[in-house]
């Protein structure tokens, strides 16, 4: 009798400390990450933190690593300072500017790398998100750029999500005036599409 009750006051700890631990993500990205034109409680990390409380009874700790603007380069440079805050998971959402601007891909495949690099090492599990970019930067970059995302998955053995803006992107209602960023409707579908695809490794 004693050893039972043993056992299942084992258990409810168990459960208890899963319930509470807190696990941290960094979001590390660009101005779709850091929430351009809406508030940071409106942006899709926010938003994924309140999901995994309410639907997972989970408690995470999201840091918007988002700059507007930012490359593969320049996120590369501030990722020592948030690995320092030593998040459990780094969801990395990038590359978007380096196609808008026609940047060398073949040097934003190893900032890339590097990004990744350094996260494992601190430990950190590391998701992808991938980006497409239009049509008109004709047919051989665009592949390019697909194709950079996919060899990253392969080489580093990742959870990938295809598209970070799958369902939003070029929806008029679901996108602020420049037809580019997500208003807080986008960001609410963006956040479902981000906490469907990392809910397991929480």
């Amino acid at each position: 009798m004693k050893k039972t009750i043993f056992i299942l006051f084992i258990i409810t700890l168990q459960v208890l400390f899963a319930n509470t631990s807190t696990k941290t993500i960094l979001f590390l990205g660009d101005s779709l990450t850091e929430g351009l034109g809406v508030s940071k409680s409106e942006a899709y990390p926010s938003l994924v933190q309140e999901l995994a409380k309410t639907n997972l009874n989970k408690n995470i700790k999201a840091i918007n690593g988002g700059v507007s603007g930012s490359t593969t380069s320049d996120a590369l440079s501030r990722l020592k300072w948030y690995l320092k805050r030593k998040p459990d998971i780094v969801f990395i959402a990038l590359g978007a500017n380096d196609g808008l601007r026609g940047l060398n891909l073949t040097q934003s495949q190893q900032n890339l790398e590097e990004i990744i690099s350094h996260a494992k090492k601190a430990n950190a599990k590391v998701l992808l998100a991938g980006m497409l970019i239009p049509p008109n930067y004709g047919p051989t970059y665009s592949k390019e750029f697909a194709n950079m995302y996919l060899k990253l998955k392969e080489k580093y053995m990742l959870k990938f999500m295809p598209f970070l803006l799958k369902d939003v992107a070029g929806v008029q209602g679901l996108n602020q005036a420049d037809g580019i960023h997500p208003n807080a409707k986008g960001h609410e579908i963006m956040a479902k599409e981000v906490f469907k695809f990392l809910k397991e490794e929480l």
